[in-house]
């Protein structure tokens, strides 16, 4: 109802997921849940640069997944949006004709947006001239436009909007998705997070802050979350899609519900543009908002899905905040070392896989965890999946200008 506050659960009745590890949420979770490693390789991009790996997607045909006459007109980051939630909408097993178009809303989250487009349309200014830059130029670098690419196939009419926080930008934007169907604005959201700049100004500007891993020549160990060894992230491409809707209506229509988004948090670091808060003062403010929101007590927490990024300041600083709050306990994992860093749509993805992990009672494990920091006191699942009945969820999200973001999600 609007105005509505207190406890509020909205049911994830459709996931859509592209990623490095596999086209559809089917094919992604597989590879999640039983990796053999990180799944990078060198970006063909990228070559000649002293960062030159990526967790990218060679094998999507945007052609195929969208169609020829609209998928030139669009961004690649634009594609994986409109080819997630495609997939999600099917899998809730809604569709245009089951709903008013002005009650259903999409809200996407993204760090970058087109910055392949806007990159690849300056050097054919530089090359070309100002009369061979594309007119499509504006609409496929726009941050706003995954959002409004995916109401304009949906029919979606309600609120529409794409949320910037950075790494946490998916986690923001299905945080912002539950309220609106709890204040009652709307009774379907489409959301998410969609990121592609796997290109030179990117990478190379996160290479020459220092963040990236620097091996090279092994990428498929070079993410390794809460290892000893980790010195650094690697960047990724993708996108994943949630369907929600009040878990009452969902209940109603006999919809398969995978988990609910029971809670959500956040908070901002005020300490640094890029370093987190060593104390993680700022990052426990939005887990414990998430909680309350959710009325749970922290000692209920079953499973952590980490923000775990494989950067030495990151990871440590998360341990210590999962642990002084939800103590030993919970199940951590990191799929980032799987999937590598997809920056605004990370969040997103780990939303996703949170879901399923719930659904299936499976918890995919940390990939490259060979020696655990003895700084990182926790209970991470490394190296095989855990079968595990999680009951209670949080996925952390964090990112640059000390952006928090946190979901809690419940069994159904």
């Amino acid at each position: 109802m609007p105005g509505s506050t207190g406890p509020f659960d909205a049911a994830v009745t459709g996931i859509g997921m592209v990623t490095a590890a596999g086209i559809g949420s089917r094919a992604s979770w597989d590879v999640i849940r039983d990796p053999g490693g990180t799944v990078a390789s060198g970006v063909p991009a990228l070559d000649g640069l002293p960062a030159h790996i990526g967790c990218w997607i060679p094998d999507y045909d945007a052609d195929k997944a969208i169609g020829r006459r609209k998928a030139w007109r669009y961004d690649r980051s634009s594609q994986f949006a409109i080819t997630a939630a495609a997939e999600a909408v099917a899998d809730s097993g809604l569709s245009q004709g089951d709903w008013d178009g002005t009650r259903v809303a999409v809200v996407l989250g993204s760090g970058i947006g087109g910055a392949a487009s806007w990159e690849k349309q300056h050097h054919v200014l530089l090359d070309g001239g100002p009369l061979n830059v594309s007119p499509l130029l504006i609409p496929m670098l726009a941050v706003n436009m995954s959002a409004g690419y995916v109401a304009m196939e949906h029919g979606a009419r309600g609120p529409n909007f794409v949320t910037a926080t950075a790494c946490a930008s998916g986690t923001t934007a299905i945080g912002m998705a539950r309220e609106l169907l709890r204040q009652g604005v709307c009774d379907v959201v489409i959301t998410g997070g969609t990121e592609a700049c796997l290109i030179p100004s990117i990478v190379t500007g996160f290479s020459q802050m220092g963040a990236l891993s620097r091996r090279q020549d092994n990428p498929r160990a070079a993410s390794r979350p809460f290892d000893v060894d980790r010195d650094g992230f690697v960047p990724a491409e993708g996108a994943a899609v949630l369907v929600l809707e009040r878990a009452a209506d969902a209940k109603a229509r006999g919809a398969r519900v995978y988990a609910n988004v029971c809670g959500y948090g956040a908070s901002a670091d005020a300490h640094h543009a890029t370093a987190p808060d060593p104390t993680g003062a700022g990052a426990e403010l939005a887990l414990r908002a998430a909680l309350d929101d959710a009325g749970l007590a922290p000692d209920t927490v079953d499973h952590v899905n980490a923000h775990g990024t494989s950067t030495p300041l990151n990871d440590e600083a998360e341990a210590k905040l999962i642990r002084r709050v939800l103590g030993q306990r919970p199940a951590v994992t990191s799929i980032k070392g799987v999937v590598g860093h997809s920056l605004g749509a990370a969040g997103a993805i780990e939303a996703a896989v949170t879901a399923l992990t719930i659904s299936q009672g499976v918890i995919p494990p940390t990939a490259n965890l060979d020696s655990q920091d003895p700084k990182i006191e926790l209970d991470v699942v490394a190296k095989t999946a855990r079968t595990a009945t999680v009951e209670v969820a949080v996925s952390n999200s964090f990112g640059f200008g000390g952006q928090n973001a946190v979901l809690a999600f419940s069994r159904v």
